[in-house]
């Protein structure tokens, strides 16, 4: 039996994935921001889901269910990150951190750190983060990392996706001894729930890719394939199933070095102004 953490477990790919799972008799914890729909869908899939609720934009929730996954579970198999909510404004946290970069980057950074050494004590740990790999470098904005100057909702989405990118490449270099497989992964436009807060032009953009998008099922299958064989590699990625290379300036190791030492940093400032 494996135990796979499912972060944006109650919606779309990852919902499907949890069913995937549970159905062959796997534990599966499932993570959402909504109680009511979480746990009516782990009622609905059977004793071998768990339901955890958290908002992912707080750090203090992070934290907090990190350490309960922890004490609950001292190994897991798998570790699929989810988890996005689009917003066309830009809004802070009452955390004080712009919602994008802390739900769809300083989440994921936490979770797949602070889980590996419970990921380690499995025989072939994987970590699944679905995003978008393979966006150019300039989707970053080093010297305005929130968008407090110029905010949009796509451009803070796509630099989250290069964020994660470039986080895979760090965690792959930080710890070149370990089993844990590191695994970017794009599912392409997929006909899901698409959560978020849309203006009307956005809204009527995710509408039509609802509607034309892939099926849920087709999605999720080559992601299915890779927790199930993990590659040899410590970092991959890929697009749709098909591998993409991880060299270049898209996964440049000294801009990886760099947002790894500045969210080290912010972490440590935020966990310090929060006492």
């Amino acid at each position: 039996m494996k135990t796979i953490v499912i972060t944006g477990g109650t919606d779309g790919i990852g919902r499907y994935l949890a069913g995937v799972y549970a159905g062959r008799g796997d534990r599966v914890v499932v993570i959402g921001r909504h109680p009511e729909k979480g746990e009516r869908f782990a009622a609905a899939a059977g004793s071998n889901v768990r339901f955890l609720r958290a908002d992912l934009d707080l750090l203090s929730d992070n934290r907090a269910l990190i350490e309960e996954l922890r004490n609950s579970y001292p190994v897991l198999d798998a570790l699929v990150l989810c988890a996005r909510f689009y917003r066309s404004a830009r809004y802070e946290t009452p955390e004080g951190i712009e919602s994008t970069f802390a739900h769809f980057y300083l989440s994921r950074y936490l979770f797949g750190h602070e889980l590996r050494e419970a990921l380690e004590r499995s025989g072939n740990p994987v970590i699944m983060n679905v995003a978008g790999p393979g966006a150019d470098l300039s989707a970053v904005q080093w010297n305005d990392i929130q968008f407090e100057r110029y905010y949009s909702g796509g451009a803070a989405l796509g630099q989250g996706g290069k964020l994660n990118d470039l986080l895979g490449v760090s965690f792959a270099a930080q710890y070149p001894g370990g089993k844990t497989r590191y695994v970017l992964v794009h599912p392409g436009v997929t006909a899901t729930g698409q959560t978020g807060e849309y203006d009307p032009a956005t809204a009527l953009m995710v509408e039509n890719m609802r509607r034309f998008g892939k099926p849920i099922p087709a999605a999720a299958k080559p992601i299915v394939d890779l927790i199930d064989a993990p590659p040899a590699e410590p970092l991959s990625a890929f697009v749709e199933g098909r591998r993409i290379p991880i060299r270049g300036r898209g996964f440049d190791s000294n801009a990886a070095a760099r947002l790894n030492e500045l969210t080290s940093k912010f972490l440590a400032s935020h966990r310090e102004s929060a006492r």
